[in-house]
């Protein structure tokens, strides 16, 4: 545990008894996180929520981090400003670690943007424990499906820093998992993603 940018030197770690391995042995599963990332309208929430009810259905452990439901509590003072993107996901990437650690599989459906922030949330797991996702869905094709109409508003300039127009998203070098939803149905872009978890024995049997 790195303490050296913690802001104040009086505290410091304790070790529990039940460690992350006991609790997630406890519910026949591998603990990790799948990071979805994405355009907005790319599919990432959509995919989430059937991933989940598909693996809560099978017996799986998980819970699921969506990027507008953590605006509406956790993260319902920021913003979008590129300063405020960075916290939101430094945020929810701390709290995933602790979900993680409670032996949990967690969804996280957020845009995540910036690659460094991606790469900060992905420092916080063991190597096998970060699984990105990138929900590839060209931009045309999600202005296209805008179906919350942001894109007509931010093209009309009613939002300001808007992922895609005019701020930056930037893709995924190496992730995990990377999935194409055009042309491909919800059902079988979720399979993908479970036969990916089975074959590496993240799935109870």
């Amino acid at each position: 545990m790195d303490l050296t940018d913690i802001a104040s030197s009086d505290i410091s770690w304790h070790t529990m008894h039940v460690d992350k391995l006991s609790r997630a042995k406890q519910k026949n599963q591998k603990a990790a996180v799948l990071w979805l990332t994405g355009l907005s309208a790319s599919g990432k929430s959509t995919i989430a929520s059937m991933l989940e009810r598909r693996l809560h259905s099978n017996g799986s452990h998980t819970y699921v981090l969506d990027g507008d439901n953590v605006r509406f509590g956790l993260n319902r003072d920021l913003g979008f400003s590129d300063r405020d993107r960075v916290e939101n996901i430094r945020r929810v990437a701390e709290v995933a670690r602790l979900m993680v650690d409670a032996g949990l599989l967690v969804i996280v459906s957020f845009i995540s943007p910036f690659r460094v922030d991606r790469d900060a949330a992905r420092e916080l797991f063991d190597e096998t424990e970060f699984i990105e996702v990138f929900v590839e869905t060209p931009i045309a094709e999600c202005v296209r499906r805008d179906p919350k109409g942001l894109y007509a508003r931010a093209l009309r300039g009613e939002i300001k820093n808007f992922t895609g127009l005019d701020s930056p998203y930037e893709v995924p070098e190496s992730p995990e998992i990377r999935l194409d939803t055009v042309g491909h149905s919800v059902e079988k872009t979720v399979e993908r993603v479970e036969v990916w978890l089975k074959e590496r024995g993240f799935l109870n049997d």
